[in-house]
């Protein structure tokens, strides 16, 4: 049994709604899908997915920021017990609406994992929005700790996905040196997260099944022509824990085939997983 697992910031479900969101929705495969900066009531985000798809939501409490959800598409997955609507019990304002966990399970299957629609701040370099990222980073990583552990001593397996809002290395930016150290996404201080992530036992799905190849890119500026030239960034993940990671079977990138197709400047990341 299989389960598809898709993550997207929708840059607003309105918006991306009236750029055809649901449109792509429906073609796709996703069995599971962890939206993040939906910046919209709980209400209207329910009301957009429509009754093909249970869901739970976490907006930000600062109106028209942030804000996660998980949906499950009906007859494919449910969702089971409460969710975990908060990263720890430090949630400020701002860093509300960035953290949604939940149990999901194939339809007809007896396997249930834990997946986190994470949505990390964006920062900007010597300015308090870096401070308020680089305050919350390690918090995620107290989080991602208790959860490999749990999966270490024969508990459930966890998924954490979402805009990371952090590369990994060259391989994931088109233009790494004139951003390296300069531009928030790229400092090596943020950069040291992800990748201690991995050390621990983390397994980023995509690059696993990319391999060492220049992207896939998952973001692309709305400005210029950074998505003609494809002049991306890599920073949508889905980060599993070892068991989970074996299972991961395939992937695939969302990328429109033109810009005026885009419903974000974002694409969907899908990973298939045997459950």
């Amino acid at each position: 049994m299989t389960l598809t697992v898709t993550t997207v910031n929708l840059n607003g479900i309105r918006a991306a709604h009236k750029r055809g969101f649901l449109d792509w929705l429906e073609a796709s495969d996703t069995d599971v899908l962890l939206m993040q900066e939906v910046r919209a009531p709980e209400e209207i985000s329910r009301e957009i997915m429509g009754e093909a798809w249970d869901s739970v939501w976490v907006p930000c409490r600062i109106k028209g920021r942030a804000g996660v959800g998980v949906a499950v598409r009906r007859g494919r997955a449910v969702l089971e017990g409460e969710p975990r609507p908060v990263l720890d019990g430090a949630e400020t304002d701002v860093d509300s609406g960035r953290w949604l966990e939940a149990i999901v399970r194939p339809e007809g299957g007896e396997t249930p994992v834990r997946v986190v629609s994470a949505y990390f701040h964006s920062g900007e370099k010597d300015t308090p929005k870096q401070e308020a990222k680089m305050a919350h980073l390690p918090r995620i990583g107290t989080r991602m700790a208790e959860l490999i552990a749990e999966e270490a001593a024969g508990g459930i397996s966890s998924l954490v996905c979402g805009d990371f809002n952090v590369v990994r290395s060259e391989a994931d930016i088109k233009n790494w040196k004139p951003n390296h150290n300069k531009r928030a996404g790229v400092l090596d201080e943020e950069i040291a997260f992800l990748n201690q992530w991995v050390v621990e036992g983390w397994r980023d799905a995509v690059r696993d099944l990319a391999g060492d190849v220049q992207g896939p890119y998952s973001w692309w500026s709305w400005r210029g022509q950074a998505f003609v030239n494809n002049a991306g960034w890599r920073i949508d993940y889905q980060y599993a824990t070892p068991a989970l990671g074996e299972r991961a079977r395939s992937f695939a990138i969302g990328r429109a085939d033109e810009y005026a197709e885009r419903f974000s400047d974002h694409a969907p990341v899908s990973v298939t997983y045997e459950i």
